[in-house]
């Protein structure tokens, strides 16, 4: 595993040629995306805390490669708040991306500058250099949507760029019209969360995700070139056996590709032929 000051250096050397995207899993449901030269933080959690079974990848004032920072909703484990601003002031250059629901608070809050943080909603999109990041809705046990702006609480992405096109799922279980929704895209790579839910977390106020069972059936539907579970290994009393997940989707749709992420390597995929190299 990669951390520290050698992981940005792995990042910035990594060359993405055409048709390729790079990532690295940074725990949880965060992960670092090079498309080309564009480098994204998805959901980046970053902070110290003594619960997690995963110690940070990385300390907020090494990140100096970002072109954007996307938290898909105001969880501390995506929207990592006490990191931001280090974030932002290590990546100067970079935009942060939140839901729209939240892009005014989190400016307030953490004294960002207003023009660097970016709300997106279901339909709407930002360009960064040639990568286009479109969002769609999350439903993070219940598809919230505030009825005063329209707004969506929970988003996912999907984002276009360098002859590839991924979805991180955000965090979410599946809800009316999310299948058709996304095929509307012939996604390459897919980052589905699988650490479910149920009455006692949901009571204690962890809310919940997909099954991993409901996970591989999203990827059967919308059938991705490589299919990563994720949010599965980060807190106890709130993960799952990653394994059950490529099991029951090589028995169930053995034709598609999936692969267990690890913390801090490098993977480069290809939207051509779906190969996969980890370094």
């Amino acid at each position: 595993m990669i951390t520290g000051k050698a992981l940005i250096d792995d990042v910035n050397a990594a060359v993405v040629p055409y048709g390729k995207c790079a990532f690295w899993w940074l725990g949880q449901h965060g992960f670092i995306i090079k498309l080309g030269n564009v480098v994204l933080y998805i959901d980046a959690y970053l902070s110290p805390n003594e619960a997690r079974t995963v110690p940070p990848l990385l300390k907020p004032a090494e990140v100096t490669n970002a072109d954007a920072i996307i938290g898909t909703h105001d969880h501390g484990d995506h929207i990592d708040r006490p990191m931001w601003p280090e974030i932002a002031q290590a990546s100067p250059e970079s935009i942060l991306i939140t839901p729209l629901y939240v892009r005014d608070s989190v400016v307030m809050d953490l004294g960002l500058q207003a023009e660097r943080v970016i709300g997106l909603d279901d339909g709407l999109s930002i360009t960064v250099g040639d990568v286009k990041i479109t969002a769609v809705p999350a439903a993070h046990e219940l598809l919230v949507i505030d009825p005063v702006t329209g707004y969506h609480e929970f988003l996912g992405v999907v984002i276009e760029g360098n002859g590839f096109c991924l979805y991180h799922a955000g965090d979410t279980t599946i809800y009316e019209g999310m299948q058709a929704r996304l095929r509307q895209w012939k996604v390459d790579l897919a980052f589905l969360p699988i650490n479910g839910r149920d009455a006692k977390r949901l009571k204690s106020g962890c809310i919940g995700n997909m099954t991993y069972q409901e996970a591989v059936d999203l990827a059967g539907t919308i059938r991705p070139g490589l299919t990563i579970p994720t949010h599965f290994e980060m807190f106890e009393g709130n993960s799952e056996n990653p394994q059950l997940f490529i099991d029951y989707i090589e028995v169930k749709y053995p034709d598609l590709k999936a692969q267990i992420p690890v913390h801090g390597s490098r993977t480069l995929l290809s939207a051509a032929s779906f190969k996969v190299s980890t370094l």
